[in-house]
This record gives C-alpha cells, sequence and structure tokens, in this order.
C-alpha cells in the first residue's frame, strides 16, 4: 500500500517582528520532532510580506533561516495576492488584526491571527461574517490551547478526574516596573493607547484562557458568563493590573493579570493556575502561556506530578499542524478554537474595558476600513 503524502500548507507571513520570527522558526521545525507527531503534513513559508520595504522581508527570510525561494514583499497587499500563498499569519501588533485580517480575508486566503483576534468583539463579528462570506479557514492563534498537556489536562476534566469543576483561579503577572522600562514617552505597544496596550489584552488573555478552556469550552451549553472586574490604570490610560471574575451557572473563574507584580517572583514554581474539582485540582505551572508541567491533586491521595517538556520548538507549531489538518479537511474553523469561542471572550474583555473605563481612540475601535 502506498504511503500518502502529507498534506503542503504555503504560509504567508505578515509582519516581521518577534512574534513573527518565533512562529515562523517553529514552522520550519521538522515535523516528526519529538512530541510534534505531525507527519501528515508539511508547512512550506512562500512568502513574507513587510509594511515598509522588501528589504525588510528580505532581512527576515534569511534572520529565521527560510530558504532563498522565499518570495520577499514590501507591502501586505501584495503578499495577501499572491497566488501561491495559501494562508496568511496575521503578526502586527493587534490594534491592526482587525485590518490586516480583512485584507487577507477579502484576497480569500485562510487566516490565522495572533491573538487577541481584534480589539473588540464588533470587530471579531465582522471577520467571522467574511471569513464564511469567503468560504475560507480562520482561527485565533491561541497556541497554549494545542499544547500535548492542554489536551490532557482537558480529557482529565472531562473524565472527572478531579470531580465536578466548580472554580477556576488563573494569574500571569509579569512585573515589568512599567513607568521605568516603558517610560518616559509611553510609545512602547505595552502602554500605549494608540496601539491598545495594557495587561489585559497582551497577557491577561492567557489568565483567561484556563478558565474558558474548562469552564466554557468543556460545556456544551457554551454558557456566556457574567462578567466583575477590577480593573487599575496605567498614565496612559490603557490597565495595568486587572482582576476578573466569571460568573457561571455552577462555577466561577478567577483571572488576574498585572504589569507591576509577578506570578512567581523567585521562580520558586508556584502554579499559574488552579483548576478546582469536589474531588481534588489540577495545578499547572507558570506561566500561563507556556507551561511545562502539570500536578494532579487529590484529597487523600499521594501527587502526582506530569511534565510535558516542549522539545525542538518554541510551541506555535501545533497551532499550525491543526489550520493545515483543518484546511486539508475542508474545515473553515477549528473544534479546539472555533471562531464562536473567539468572539465570546472578545465579548468578555470588552466588557472588562466597559467597566475599568478603558477606551482606545477611534481609529483603532473602528469596524470601518
Amino acid at each position: 500500500m502506498a504511503t500518502q503524502e502529507p498534506f503542503t500548507l504555503r504560509w504567508g507571513i505578515l509582519a516581521t517582528g518577534w512574534i513573527a520570527s518565533v512562529f515562523a522558526k517553529d514552522l520550519l521545525t521538522s515535523t516528526s520532532a519529538p512530541g510534534r507527531n505531525a507527519t501528515d503534513v508539511r508547512h512550506i513559508i512562500q512568502a513574507v510580506g513587510a509594511s515598509s520595504s522588501q528589504q525588510k522581508a528580505t532581512d527576515f527570510i534569511k534572520k529565521i533561516g527560510a530558504p532563498e525561494s522565499t518570495t520577499a514583499y514590501g507591502s501586505y497587499d501584495e503578499l495577501v495576492n499572491d497566488p501561491n500563498v495559501d494562508i496568511i499569519y496575521v503578526a502586527t501588533p493587534h490594534s491592526h488584526h482587525f485590518a490586516h485580517t480583512l485584507l487577507a480575508l477579502n484576497a480569500g486566503k485562510h487566516v490565522l491571527c495572533e491573538k487577541p483576534f481584534t480589539v473588540n468583539a464588533a470587530q471579531t463579528k465582522i471577520l467571522i461574517e467574511k471569513a464564511r462570506e469567503k468560504g475560507v479557514f480562520m482561527m485565533e492563534a491561541v497556541w497554549t490551547r494545542f499544547f500535548p498537556l492542554s489536551y490532557e489536562i482537558r480529557k482529565l476534566v472531562q473524565d472527572g478526574t478531579i470531580g465536578e469543576v466548580r472554580r477556576v483561579w488563573s494569574d500571569l503577572s509579569l512585573a515589568q516596573n512599567p513607568e521605568e522600562t516603558y517610560g518616559p514617552g509611553d510609545e512602547h505597544r505595552m502602554v500605549n493607547r494608540d496601539l491598545a496596550g495594557g495587561a489585559l489584552l497582551d497577557i491577561g488573555v492567557y489568565s483567561l484562557l484556563w478558565i474558558w478552556q474548562t469552564l466554557y469550552h468543556l460545556d456544551p451549553a457554551r454558557p456566556k458568563p457574567e462578567v466583575s472586574a477590577s480593573v487599575q490604570k496605567y498614565r496612559t490610560g490603557v490597565d495595568a493590573e486587572a482582576t476578573v471574575l466569571l460568573h457561571f451557572p455552577t462555577s466561577t473563574g478567577i483571572a488576574s493579570t498585572s504589569l507591576r507584580i509577578d506570578t512567581d517572583p523567585n521562580n520558586t514554581g508556584l502554579p499559574c493556575a488552579r483548576i478546582q474539582g469536589t474531588k481534588g485540582e489540577i495545578q499547572i505551572s507558570h506561566p500561563a502561556y507556556k507551561p511545562e508541567s502539570y500536578t494532579i491533586v487529590i484529597k487523600g491521595e499521594e501527587e502526582k506530578r506530569v511534565e510535558k517538556k516542549i522539545e525542538g520548538q518554541h510551541g506555535m507549531a501545533w497551532e499550525a499542524d491543526e489550520c493545515a489538518r483543518c484546511i486539508r479537511d475542508g474545515k473553515k474553523e477549528s473544534e479546539v478554537m472555533g471562531l464562536e469561542e473567539s468572539l465570546a471572550m472578545m465579548e468578555v474583555l470588552d466588557r472588562v474595558r466597559e467597566i475599568g473605563g478603558v477606551k482606545y481612540p477611534d481609529s483603532i475601535e473602528t469596524t470601518q476600513v
């Protein structure tokens, strides 16, 4: 019996910043690497688009070690209109996700867009409608959802290992001393209001991730929670700290994030999240975006620690593999990270910002391009 050739997906990388380089390097890793288990798919970086010059794209291609045959473009328009590109990875700041994803969708391209999908839910809804109109695949790049560790934890919860889950607590706080680190001009994207800065939309989504994939994703009813929040602002008007309380029908989620304090100040192994059930809990290692172990704690039993080290890649290849398989199988969205789920999360983020009085300029909140 002949061996079936792997499905090939040709990528266009939109933007040339740090996150784009990390993702692109992961695309270039072997699909047969330990823990990858993706020999059924194959990825090609077909083209790279820079916003200002072709040389910038060329330099990026050299930096990541992509083949010399990779096409370099000096504009995003050229990139999305390349007929040899199947899917666009949108890696610009999230203040620009809406416009750049819409650009790719209008060109008929599949899209993987970095998190958070957009700045607000209204923008996300328009993108979903456009993707469905064009009949293309689209997904928010919440990479942690596709870790083998995440699959295992979701399965443990589904199997009732810790009983009925009643509460999930999660935190991602990284003390960055923002007044000094990002001052005095306050132009850094983390605190820049014009770039939709703040802790919530950047690192806070990872705190919410562990609540969302447990209390929302695993519930067939997909209940939308009531939202309470406490937000402390930075001097630019963005949030520096936020604590979010999500009220689900039979459970509660508590998510927190901060630019001024640390989840694990001395790296002593404090968990970033605790999924608490009637029989015990699952403790997830810090940091929330890239945990490499978890501990199962059952009342009256010995604790069990499970190591899931990420080898051979940064951890973004698994989401790329998901895109390839979905497109190969004719799916327009992922069952692991569906579009309505992304929209529901954006609605939560909108509500937290509303409570905290965090508003961005109309130029980036707009649904017009």
